[in-house]
């Protein structure tokens, strides 16, 4: 698709008026070491922290505490020295509030769940709480959606969205996490024939829009399938993908970027009308995307591991209703078959820093490669790869798949057997600086470790454990 601008004029000084104000506000309504939602406060993995930790010992980082807890794949959130946990025991999904310090329980909501996931994966939430200073908000496995009260836990409103919209049943369970935009909670919720996305009044439940669906996706060319058809639409279709939404403002404006099962949408967040699309999904059923579109300046860039999809990097036009497609995997692969992937990342969002991305590529453990990759060319810096028995009952030497935060210079890593990892930031070459197994934990550790005040939390399916990292 072409690149078709608009004219235009812009104010810098507002510009830059507006988004200083903008960090203002939202720095002092956040404590410094808050993380109080899926991937922190700027939503990207990324944390300002420094004077932290370049190295441990054998025995790995100081353990502060560490507690037995249910199951599931939802990281944790932190707020106001609260620590909320979503998990399930049993047949309860459970929402706790903890001291950060001490994991003392602060309050406790469960309600029932009778989730069991069909290809005999956890059972537990997959979407991580989303915290404000009066609410906090969690999707559960089921899909339902849930504000409780922050201090208290009590029960504000809820909605459940398998009743409330037409959704076919999910492969994995409901795991992309909801954002925030002013007034509007924004969930992926999947339902036909056009509720892929929905936004709810965050202090009512009420639904505001939805969109997204077959009117998107009729009749488009189906990029990188065989012939490139055009979509037939049959009213059954799964819509919804286990990537969280990601707003970013572009040109001045405000887009939502929704990575669903279809493909890549752009939104106005206000009242939910389409800007683009771009077709983006392995023809096998089965296939599943997972990781956060990621936004540089105006470009966007997604991936996804499910047979050959790959990755692509689109240049938002200046009008925010059209792109151009710097790269993709596919047109590559056009040109010569003999090229390698850049990225086909299975479930975890890439780190970005300094024009490369950092991120585990590869849809098994077997093929898992922790790699780093120049944005705006796609080619590959540097790769470090090593495997394990995915299935085995010893726990793993590698990371096999993994997720990262970057903070202070370092990328802090966790591997999908356990293994804790601390690499430098630099696309140079693959620098490990150090790495602990920890005892408790084996495969599967798909929970994105999260940082907050110089203490890192990582979860397995059975313990949660906060280390102190602080230099």
């Amino acid at each position: 698709m072409g690149l078709a601008y608009k004219s235009g004029v812009f104010n810098i000084d507002r510009i830059i008026l507006f988004f200083s104000f903008s960090f203002f506000f939202y720095a002092v309504n956040l404590g410094a070491g808050d993380w109080p939602n899926f991937l922190g406060p700027t939503k990207d993995g990324i944390s300002t922290e420094s004077d932290l930790i370049d190295s441990w010992s054998s025995e790995g980082p100081k353990e502060i505490w560490k507690k037995q807890i249910g199951t599931g794949y939802s990281a944790p959130a932190i707020r106001d020295d609260r620590l909320i946990l979503f998990h399930r025991i049993e047949n309860e999904e459970i929402v706790e509030a903890f001291n950060v310090k001490t994991a003392e329980l602060i309050w406790r909501h469960s309600y029932p769940s009778r989730y069991r996931d069909p290809f005999g994966y956890s059972n537990g939430p997959r979407c991580s709480p989303l915290l404000t200073e009066k609410y906090c908000f969690t999707f559960g496995a089921e899909g339902v959606l849930f504000c409780l009260d922050v201090k208290t836990g009590k029960p504000i409103w809820h909605r459940k969205t398998a009743e409330d919209f037409n959704i076919p049943e999910a492969f994995f369970g409901v795991g992309a996490s909801p954002v925030l935009e002013g007034e509007l909670l924004i969930v992926m919720v999947g339902g036909q024939p056009n509720s892929t996305m929905v936004a709810f009044n965050k202090n009512s439940g009420k639904t505001v829009w939805e969109n997204v669906g077959q009117k998107t996706w009729e009749g488009v060319s189906a990029i990188g399938w065989p012939g490139e058809p055009r979509v037939r639409w049959n009213g059954f279709e799964k819509l919804a993908s286990y990537s969280t939404p990601k707003i970013a403002t572009i040109h001045g404006k405000r887009l939502l970027f929704s990575l669903t099962r279809q493909g890549l949408v752009a939104m106005n967040p206000k009242d939910g009308s389409v800007k683009f699309s771009r077709w983006f999904r392995s023809r096998v059923n089965e296939s599943v995307n997972a990781a956060n579109p990621v936004v540089s300046g105006s470009q966007v860039f997604c991936s996804s591991s499910y047979y050959g999809a790959g990755s692509f990097l689109l240049d938002v036009g200046i009008d925010c209703e059209s792109f151009n497609e710097v790269w993709s995997t596919y047109e590559r692969r056009k040109r010569d078959r003999k090229l390698k992937p850049v990225l086909e990342i299975h479930w975890t969002t890439p780190i970005l820093h300094d024009g490369h991305l950092y991120a585990f590529t590869g849809r098994n453990e077997p093929d898992a490669k922790f790699r780093c990759v120049e944005l705006k060319t796609g080619k590959i810096k540097w790769n470090r790869e090593e495997s394990w028995r995915a299935y085995s009952t010893k726990q793993p030497k590698v990371y096999g798949r993994g997720s990262a935060l970057m903070a202070d210079g370092k990328l802090f890593v966790l591997g999908e057997g356990g293994l804790l990892g601390l690499f430098e930031v630099t696309p140079d070459k693959p620098v490990e600086l150090a790495r602990y197994q920890v005892p408790e934990f084996h495969y599967p550790c798909w929970a994105a470790p999260i940082l907050s005040d110089k203490r890192l939390y990582i979860r397995s399916e059975s313990y949660l454990i906060c280390f102190n990292v602080s230099k």
